[in-house]
């Protein structure tokens, strides 16, 4: 398996992440992030809010990168490229609230209620980024250097 290879794999088999965007200073911004990862595409699905922080930088600046730990502090993939922004909710069964529905019941399985879902997502303000990603690099190691 390649270098690339198993950095995917790294990245395809979690679901945690901190994702980092760039501020309009020019400095990092780091959050902790759930994602979708999905592998024909390249693209990792993250839910947020448009006031939010992340969501408000990668409207105005697309570069993010999604860090993914490995299973010990030396081993660790980050995926680097421009992100998309979804619409944001505004009507029950929109697609920004259909691609929602799809990376929430990924986290939280299926959800009984999909009207409720719905409304929650549209009064949070909810949208998808989809960091599509160009980049790859990390190291994966089966154990720490030294052990």
């Amino acid at each position: 398996m390649s270098d690339e290879e198993q950095l995917l794999e790294l990245i395809a088999n979690h679901r945690e992440g901190v994702l980092a965007a760039v501020t309009r200073a020019g400095y990092p911004h780091l959050t902790n992030v759930l994602y979708v990862w999905d592998p024909e595409q390249r693209t990792a699905r993250i839910s947020t809010t448009a006031t939010r922080v992340k969501g408000r930088i990668l409207r105005r600046n697309h570069h993010a990168a999604l860090h993914v730990a490995g299973p010990h502090f030396w081993s660790y993939a980050v995926a680097q490229g421009d992100a998309e922004t979804s619409e944001v909710a505004t009507t029950p069964g929109d697609d920004a609230c259909r691609e929602l529905l799809e990376v929430h019941s990924a986290f939280y399985g299926e959800l009984e209620d999909e009207e409720a879902f719905h409304r929650r997502m549209i009064e949070a303000e909810r949208l998808v980024v989809r960091l599509k990603v160009t980049r790859v690099y990390g190291v994966v190691l089966d154990k720490p250097p030294g052990s």
